[in-house]
């Protein structure tokens, strides 16, 4: 796990041993972004690696795994959240 900071945000990146590559913006002293992505890896292996349809070089395209990461994403920043692809302004913790 790689964590910068600068220019008023946190970039956090997390990549497998496959080499997927979970990537977290957030404001500056935001905490916990290493379990966070943790969390999502556990999410990304249990709702894309045990489809029997899914590749590995497949962009993840699975309603379960969104609903989860939009649930977890709610949990960690009730009410603010950006939103997977960085819409809006307002939340602290974006998922890219």
């Amino acid at each position: 796990q790689e964590q910068e900071e600068g220019d008023g945000l946190i970039l956090c990146c997390f990549q497998t041993r496959t080499g997927v590559k979970f990537v977290i913006t957030a404001k500056p002293g935001t905490r916990g972004l290493k379990k966070t992505l943790r969390e999502i890896y556990v999410l990304y292996a249990d709702c894309t690696l045990k489809d029997p349809f899914y590749e590995l070089e497949m962009p993840i395209r699975c309603e379960l795994f969104t609903q989860a990461i939009d649930d977890l994403m709610e949990r960690i920043d009730p009410g603010g959240v950006s939103g997977r692809n960085g819409g809006g302004n307002d939340g602290i913790v974006k998922l890219r």
